[in-house]
């Protein structure tokens, strides 16, 4: 057994953080089961040539460059979603997913969109963006005005990936917006959300902004906090009755660099949350997971001793750290999909200069 194939055998869903066609056939070859895009995923993919010539068809139907950006997007989410499509059909829906990100240029600061409108752009993009896909997702961040667009989404129908949560009080703001949704559903039986909590993010903040933190404690909140919210999630869901599971995903799963220079292991975090829900992993992460030779076994109802937990409730302030996750995560939200329009206008003045 691979260790891949042993993280799935210890109850976990593999989803790989990137749809390049290749990397999507290699990792379900893997025991990946799902996907997951966002526009610096879909950026590094048209950087090579590899897909100038799609960029150049679709210029040549008049679409713009946002317009451009889009559907690569959907033609390169959809490609995944036909690979992972016999995974939902055997699950009935529970698994097979490929989560599609909605506009980030919603959340630009400089456009300073109201939140109602924001609200209402996200109902009209989730309805258009899932509109005849079974087994796409809808990403939607964990803002004002994402979580107000939740319960409509759901009570019509489209599964959706809530995305940049940080902190208990986002999550629970976004779950009972789902849950409100899911009792007006009509058909409760294809209900489906996943609440993605960001990992590593959460231990550059401390290491930045909680440094008093004894040596046991560093490097083990953003372990902490999503296996708290786990936990949370799974008695909240756990009488509810709903036929597919309601799920955590657990996201920015690659580790970072620290302070003093070092890497933890590439597994760190794969192997904490090892044994129930879903992971995005990266595929360098994956990669390295693979290489590592090791066994891995059901971790994720595991939590440090005592005095860990007490030093990290004690000294990180949860409030100040969704705040600045939030602010942080917002700028890396929308300056990548400027990117990838940027980008899509050089190509397309490369090839008008080529004729």
């Amino acid at each position: 057994m691979t260790p891949l194939q042993s993280i799935v055998s210890a109850g976990t869903k593999l989803w790989l953080d990137s749809v390049d066609p290749e990397l999507i056939v290699k990792n379900r070859a893997f025991g990946a089961t799902g996907a997951t895009s966002n526009p610096i995923i879909i950026s590094d993919l048209l950087k090579p040539a590899r897909f100038d010539a799609d960029i150049a068809a679709f210029a040549a139907q008049g679409l713009d460059d946002e317009a451009i950006a889009w559907a690569m997007t959907d033609k390169l989410v959809k490609n995944a979603q036909d690979v992972f499509k016999p995974v939902w059909d055997e699950t009935k829906g529970d698994d097979g997913w490929v989560s599609f990100e909605l506009d980030p240029l919603l959340e630009d600061t400089a456009k300073n969109l109201p939140t109602l409108e924001r609200t209402m752009k996200y109902i009209n993009l989730g309805w258009y963006y899932s509109n005849g896909h079974a087994n796409r997702m809808i990403k939607v961040p964990a803002t004002p005005g994402g979580l107000g667009a939740l319960e409509e989404l759901v009570a019509h129908g489209v599964a959706v990936n809530v995305t940049l949560i940080f902190s208990e009080s986002q999550y629970r703001a976004a779950r009972d917006a789902c849950y409100r949704g899911a009792l007006r559903a009509k058909d409760k039986s294809a209900v489906k959300t996943v609440y993605s909590i960001f990992v590593s993010r959460v231990d550059v903040y401390t290491e930045q902004h909680a440094s008093s933190l004894i040596p046991e404690a560093q490097g083990q909140v953003g372990i902490v906090n999503a296996k708290r919210i786990w936990k949370l999630n799974k008695d909240f869901w756990a009488d509810k009755g709903f036929a597919r599971k309601q799920e955590m995903i657990f996201a920015s799963t690659g580790t970072k660099k620290m302070k003093d220079g070092s890497t933890p292991p590439a597994w760190t975090y794969v192997e904490a949350f090892a044994g129930s829900d879903i992971e995005t992993n990266p595929p360098a992460t994956n990669d390295a997971v693979q290489a590592s030779g090791r066994t891995i076994s059901k971790n994720i109802d595991k939590l440090p001793p005592a005095n860990v937990l007490a030093d990290i409730d004690a000294k990180v302030n949860m409030g100040h750290l969704e705040d600045t996750l939030m602010r942080e995560g917002l700028a890396k939200f929308a300056d990548p999909h400027k990117a990838l329009i940027k980008l899509i206008g050089e190509k397309r003045a490369a090839v008008a200069g080529k004729k």
